[in-house]
């Protein structure tokens, strides 16, 4: 989610369950499948409602007591069905010193200061035509000190828009990623730096592109991964980056899925043109819907039944591997100076011990299986029940989201 997920403190708690060390759960109005924002003493988090996600929802909430400070609430510019296999309130919001600006599969991207006031809005169905997307939207925006950043990667003519965050004017327009057929990605767009400046790196299935993020010019492409359709690249700096791509039925081509998860690098030729290439690739290594991430020189994937690998930044080397308690994750990680949160969908929490080998240091959940309602919108069988989808720290709290409930754990230390 763009932030930096290394904690150098070790105030975070390391033990729950339902009733040890929750400081406070709240029920969200809707749902949604978003990762909180924090600012300060307050938190931000997006949701959809009503039966065709007609209310577009942005709620601010104290770090504290979880009191909710200011509700925005909008209509969605492209209402539709209210389900399990379409995205639900997706995009992550962005946060800074102005307020915090959100994105919405439906089209509508609004800013809002920390007071709930709006500071500026956009209708993108106006504008630019109607949004079709296979299971809908769910790229975050991206930023810099002056510009926000906001990808649709719809099935015809998708683009990717620059923004001035103070002002709402779009700066520039280009087109997304284009191939013979329909490219999908359910990724978020990254800056990787490059040198003095910065690439925009969008991935999606079968396709990787950087674009100056100062005039939106496509500055490179790269076709040689499948199976990229969900991890977000995780810059490296130094013009490199981690990717992951999943082995199952959106691989979409090859045997081996392990050969398109690895680290790519961007390449400056004698010209002044770029070019990307292969670093490295994992031997057996392969993502899920989680990306892959990378602390203090290792690199870390999850694949889909829950097997962690740990592999060395620089080479690829595998360190270890192993399955973890929570199998599979659908949110970022998080580390400490000691440990690794890794979260699992069923709301349970995996707690590793930093190493040259995998320790389950603790087991955590947020709650009792069987005890939750289904999600709104569809079955509790369609993903299995209650989906965690992100978790979030200030450095001494966890926000742990679920699509119906934000929770706050605090250690009772």
């Amino acid at each position: 989610n763009g932030g930096d997920l290394d904690i150098a403190d070790t105030s975070l708690p390391q033990e729950w369950q339902p009733s040890q060390n929750i400081a406070w759960q709240i029920g969200l109005e809707g749902y949604g499948q978003s990762t909180p924002v924090i600012y300060g003493d307050l938190i931000y988090v997006t949701s959809v409602a009503g039966p065709n996600k007609e209310k577009i929802l942005l709620q601010a909430f104290q770090t504290s007591d979880g009191k909710q400070v200011w509700k925005f609430e909008g209509q969605n510019s492209t209402p539709e069905k209210n389900t399990t296999y379409v995205s639900r309130a997706a995009p992550t919001p962005v946060v800074d010193a102005l307020g915090v600006i959100a994105f919405f599969e439906g089209g509508n991207l609004v800013a809002l200061d920390h007071k709930g006031e709006i500071r500026w809005e956009h209708d993108l169905i106006k504008t630019f035509g109607p949004i079709a997307a296979r299971h809908g939207l769910s790229s975050s925006l991206e930023q810099q000190a002056d510009q926000v950043y906001v990808w649709v990667q719809r099935s015809e003519e998708p683009y990717v828009l620059a923004l001035s965050k103070k002002t709402g004017e779009v700066l520039w327009k280009s087109e997304g990623l284009m191939g013979e057929k329909p490219i999908t990605s359910w990724a978020s767009p990254r800056l990787v730096p490059v040198g003095s400046s910065s690439h925009l790196v969008l991935s999606g299935s079968g396709k990787i592109a950087g674009y100056s993020p100062k005039t939106g010019k496509k500055l490179w492409t790269f076709d040689q991964i499948a199976g990229n359709t969900t991890p977000t690249p995780i810059p490296l700096g130094s013009g490199r980056f981690l990717m992951g791509a999943s082995g199952g039925r959106e691989s979409s081509g090859g045997s081996k899925p392990a050969e398109s998860n690895g680290v790519i690098e961007i390449v400056t030729e004698g010209s002044g043109a770029y070019s990307a290439r292969w670093d490295w690739k994992a031997d057996k290594a392969t993502s899920s819907f989680g990306s892959p991430v990378a602390f203090d020189g290792r690199a870390y994937f999850v694949n889909r039944v829950g097997v962690l690998f740990c592999l060395d930044l620089k080479t690829g080397e595998e360190v270890f591997a192993g399955r973890l308690p929570c199998k599979s994750i659908w949110a970022t990680p998080v580390a400490t100076g000691k440990h690794i949160y890794f979260f699992g969908k069923d709301g349970s929490t995996s707690v590793i011990d930093r190493g040259d080998s995998l320790n389950v240091a603790f087991k955590n959940k947020l709650w009792e299986p069987g005890q939750s309602k289904p999600p709104e919108g569809g079955p509790a069988a369609s993903f299995g029940g209650p989906v965690l989808y992100a978790g979030a720290t200030d450095g001494a709290q966890l926000f742990l989201r679920r699509g119906d409930i934000l929770y706050c754990v605090k250690s009772d230390k």
